[in-house]
């Protein structure tokens, strides 16, 4: 699976999914930072990534629709703590390795995990 994390995330993150197999990338690495949502989402397309994100703009399925995405990930945490997101973030990887996001939109909260199609 080929993932991309957006600038809000920890760097630790991608340690994290690149020590677990996954093929990751962030928007920092592509000279992206800074980049529109717009333009960050379409290059997800073209390199058939996952965008893992905490920018709750990327939830809305109408700007976003979860179809035209190879996933939507949005961390929704009560706290941006960077132990609380590599916490939470581990546990995606667990669920990463027995399902996809494909068409989806997954809302990550401290708990559990919210599905869109």
């Amino acid at each position: 699976m080929r993932v991309k994390l957006d600038e809000n995330l920890p760097i630790e993150l991608k340690h994290l999914f690149t020590q677990s197999g996954l093929d990751t990338d962030t928007v920092v690495d592509e000279g992206l930072g800074g980049a529109s949502d717009a333009e960050v989402a379409a290059v997800c397309i073209d390199e058939e990534r996952v965008l893992v994100s905490q920018d709750l703009d990327f939830s809305d399925i109408r700007t976003y629709p979860p179809s035209e995405y190879f996933g939507i990930v949005v961390f929704r945490l009560s706290t941006a703590a960077r132990h609380a997101l590599l916490e939470v973030g581990a546990a995606l990887i667990e669920r990463l390795g027995r399902s996809s996001p494909t068409g989806q939109l997954w809302i990550v909260e401290d708990s559990r995990i919210r599905i869109r199609e």
